[in-house]
């Protein structure tokens, strides 16, 4: 699959020995996709209450981390908020690349990464995933139900070529890179210990999922 066309440099990644990393991370917010579902609205600017999801989201990872990232193809539209977009590496236009995008451009070797559209994503539930990394660790990740949430998940930058290699070939399923790297679970009994309504791992993708959000907003207070 291309690259994009405004990233004609050659891209190098350093291998920072594992022995030696520091826990410290960064946040990334894939944005970006058709909205289709909304109505091509995009998601990141609805308003739930007051405040737009985007907001929301900030207001809550800025209490977390030092560096936040917004991976998109149109920065001028996030230019009222005080967060640094980068753009998309690959042409391609999924959550796998955003993902890439994402942890490449950080500065720190662990990023925590969330969608655009998860406006109640939970303080508790994103420090349970970090302090769960560790220095051989490359993904953290929720696992229930039988499913993974990958977007709201701890990658370290030792996953960058096993994303490429994914996106080379043409293939945009996140988990499939998951077998070449270092993975822990967090199940179900944790994350409730966390988010016991496990509001974190709610998306607004729909009309309905927006009207249910703002009631949600409304009880949460």
């Amino acid at each position: 699959m291309s690259r994009s066309s405004q990233n004609q440099v050659t891209y190098d990644v350093i291998s920072i020995p594992k022995q030696n990393q520091v826990r410290r991370f960064s946040a990334v917010i894939v944005a970006g996709g058709l909205n289709s579902r909304m109505g091509g609205k995009n998601k990141s600017f609805l308003k739930i209450g007051e405040k737009t999801i985007l907001s929301r989201i900030l207001e809550t990872l800025e209490t977390q981390f030092d560096e936040i990232l917004l991976v998109t193809k149109n920065p001028a539209e996030y230019s009222n908020y005080p967060v640094r977009t980068v753009p998309d590496i690959y042409n391609d236009r999924s959550s796998l690349t955003g993902l890439h995008s994402g942890i490449y451009h950080a500065k720190n070797h662990f990023s925590f990464v969330v969608p655009c559209d998860a406006p109640f994503i939970q303080p508790s539930l994103i420090r349970l995933l970090l302090d769960s990394t560790e220095t051989d660790t490359d993904v953290v990740i929720p696992h229930y139900d039988g499913h993974y949430e990958p977007l709201c998940a701890v990658y370290s930058k030792h996953c960058i070529n096993g994303i490429e290699a994914l996106l080379d070939s043409g293939d945009y399923r996140i988990y499939n890179f998951f077998n070449s790297i270092n993975l822990k679970t967090i199940d179900k009994e944790q994350l409730k210990k966390a988010d016991p309504a496990m509001i974190s791992f709610f998306n607004v993708n729909t009309p309905e999922a927006l009207k249910a959000s703002i009631e949600m907003a409304a009880t949460l207070g």
